[in-house]
């Protein structure tokens, strides 16, 4: 059993409304300075954060601190203040006797690698842990995508986490009100505030949850371009860097990647969607550069583990074990023991979906010069696969299948992108033909240049 260390420090709720005036004036205060500029203390950002995870300070002043800092940023100690506050506003698991690694996304459109390269790992003799989120801005969650699969179960303590995960080898849940639960209250509170692009906030909400369900080794996977948070090259670098320094705080070994989300990652948008195409992946069916991605990062996720002597080795291992289906197995082992059905991995049919599909096909003869794959995610929330305020609820089966990447011909009248979609929502769907051209996909005389699918490795030991 994983050892637990205790929360710390988290403010009791105030009772008198002495507090309750001397509280509001501090809060104020904290959110000025960091509006006009000033640097936040250690004690003012854990201050702050306590109190919000106890309740003491509302939803509107944590949204105006998170405009804030997302306006005017925070530096190196600001940032470790916060990932601290975060990280120890619940337990800390510490598993002492087993090497545990994970993956984390920094989220794109289309982003499936975890229920891939999760079994991949595992077969391999990896522990891995997964604490997993839900829908954020313009990107799946997947926690939301999961639960597309009847009856399974995210929510497991963390004695099941614990135990499955040394027994097992895999575990995926969502946050825990144990685990770093002052992340869990501002990571939907970002969603739906317009705050989600800020590298201290992403750093900060990534780590702590990563640090307190004992990882010793962590493989990130930083997106880059249109259908990323982080949208140029220097600001993935940035927070690739941020992420690293973080992790060797903690003595934590780590790669990062930093990978080309110009365009969707595989074909498959949308909760149920990208489920059926993680599937397919792992019989060996998947498209090229999902399933290149993900075998990369199971191979980086073994190399952590050093259960192979290089990183190539590593690969190598992982792309034996998705040729020989025993990651398929050990997906359909995972789905079994967290209460799901496994018959939805030989049967699709019975993936949630929605009952209208419309074609959206080409206007004229060229090639793909550019995918934007933001406004493709903000069609899926649109659609209900996402949320707009953070109680609305999923709708598994809506969604989108696109059949070009960046640098394919096309023709006129050929078809371009699938839409599953209801029958209700004729509106919306006359409204995404119309923009599909003009805001999603370009098509010109010339093909638009390929980028690289991981543009940039770097690995990094802890001493």
């Amino acid at each position: 059993m994983a050892k637990k260390t205790k929360k710390k420090n988290v403010t009791k709720k105030a009772k008198k409304n002495s507090k309750h005036d001397t509280q509001a004036i501090s809060t104020n205060l904290i959110i000025q300075k960091k509006r006009d500029g000033g640097s936040l203390t250690t004690e003012e950002v854990k201050w702050f954060i306590d109190g919000y995870t106890a309740g003491t300070i509302p939803d509107y002043q944590m949204s105006a601190l998170l405009m804030a800092i997302f306006i005017r940023g925070f530096n190196t100690t600001e940032t470790a203040a916060l990932t601290d506050s975060m990280l120890y506003s619940g337990d800390v698991l510490d598993f002492k006797d087993i090497t545990v690694i994970d993956k984390h996304s920094t989220g794109g459109i289309g982003d499936k690698t975890s229920f891939i390269l999760a079994p991949i790992a595992a077969a391999c003799g990896v522990k891995v842990p997964m604490i997993a989120g839900r829908g954020l801005g313009h990107t799946g969650g997947t926690v939301d995508k999961v639960e597309s699969i009847k009856g399974f179960n995210t929510s497991l303590t963390m004695k099941q986490f614990s135990e499955q995960l040394k027994k097992k080898g895999q575990v995926m849940i969502g946050q825990t009100k144990e685990i770093a639960p002052a992340d869990k209250k501002i990571y939907g509170l970002r969603d739906v505030t317009g705050t989600v692009e800020s590298i201290p906030l992403i750093t900060a909400s990534i780590m702590s949850k990563k640090l307190a369900e004992g990882a010793s080794g962590i493989v990130m996977d930083v997106k880059t371009g249109s259908g990323a948070f982080m949208q140029t090259l220097p600001d993935a670098k940035a927070l690739a860097k941020s992420i690293r320094e973080t992790a060797l705080r903690f003595n934590k070994n780590i790669i990062t990647m930093i990978t080309n989300m110009d365009e969707p990652l595989g074909h498959y948008i949308g909760n149920s969607l990208e489920m059926i195409e993680s599937i397919e992946t792992l019989r060996g069916k998947g498209p090229k550069d999902l399933t290149d991605l993900s075998v990369e990062l199971a191979g980086a996720m073994i190399y952590l583990a050093k259960k192979a002597p290089t990183l190539k080795a590593g690969v190598k291992m992982a792309q034996e074990a998705l040729d020989s289906g025993v990651a398929l197995d050990k997906f359909r082992e995972l789905i079994a023991l967290q209460g799901g059905d496994a018959s939805y991995v030989d049967d699709y049919s019975k993936f949630p979906m929605a009952e209208y599909a419309t074609d959206i096909i080409a206007p004229k003869n060229g090639y793909v010069k550019s995918i934007d794959g933001k406004a493709l995610g903000l069609y899926v929330v649109d659609l209900g696969g996402g949320r707009k305020a953070s109680a609305d609820k999923i709708d598994f089966g809506v969604g989108f299948v696109t059949f070009k990447k960046v640098g394919d011909k096309v023709k006129k009248g050929e078809k371009i992108v699938t839409v599953y979609h209801h029958k209700h929502q004729a509106p919306i769907i006359k409204r995404i033909e119309k923009e599909m051209f003009e805001r999603v996909f370009e098509i010109a005389a010339k093909p638009g240049k390929k980028i690289p699918l991981i543009i940039e490795t770097t690995t990094s030991w802890s001493k």
